[in-house]
């Protein structure tokens, strides 16, 4: 059999020894992976040369997948996650839906209890003059409009600051970030 692999081979004859097609035997012709006028252990020894470096993944990409490519993006999610998890860990994160809801709720009740403030004005001090319960409802609501106002602001100013920090890490990474 070891002076059999010393001869030249067909196509057909070296894809029935390894277990492929005659047409993948003819592809690794053309792309160079095994030498034209090549031996059958030639052949053999070049195929399982590149099994090897596909195995291993040192190939630039396997039947459309780049692995390296591919193993880049998993380090990258794993990364990610741990971030992730490490901001959960230290109370600096929350999801946005939950602290929407939360922030939502609290201002619902502070907006509930600045409308009960006239009634609650008038029933506890009824010789209040009107000038001055105008003077505290428009105290209160300036305040009302400016917690709004700065509530709106913060977010719109974190949310700018998160997708900066967005693609500050995707162009440290080598990525491209999409134009807007």
């Amino acid at each position: 059999m070891i002076d059999a692999l010393k001869a030249r081979v067909t196509q057909k004859e070296f894809a029935d020894l390894v277990g492929i097609s005659q047409q993948k035997v003819s592809e690794l012709l053309a792309d160079g992976i095994l030498p034209r006028e090549g031996t059958a252990d030639q052949w053999l020894h070049a195929y399982c040369t590149r099994l090897r470096e596909q195995a291993a993944g040192r190939l630039g990409e396997v039947e459309g997948v780049d692995l390296a490519y591919e193993r880049a993006l998993l380090a990258r999610e794993q990364r990610e996650g741990q971030r992730l998890k490490n901001a959960i860990a230290r109370g600096e994160y929350a999801p946005i839906g939950l602290l929407a809801d939360v922030l939502g709720a609290a201002s619902a009740g502070v907006v509930d209890r600045f409308d009960q403030l006239e009634g609650a004005l008038r029933k506890a001090c009824p010789d209040l003059p009107e000038s001055a319960r105008m003077t505290v409802m428009q105290v209160i609501a300036s305040a009302r409009n400016e917690w709004i106002r700065s509530t709106a602001k913060l977010v719109a100013t974190r949310v700018d600051e998160l997708a900066d920090d967005q693609a500050e890490d995707a162009l440290s990474e080598g990525e491209e970030w999409p134009a807007s």
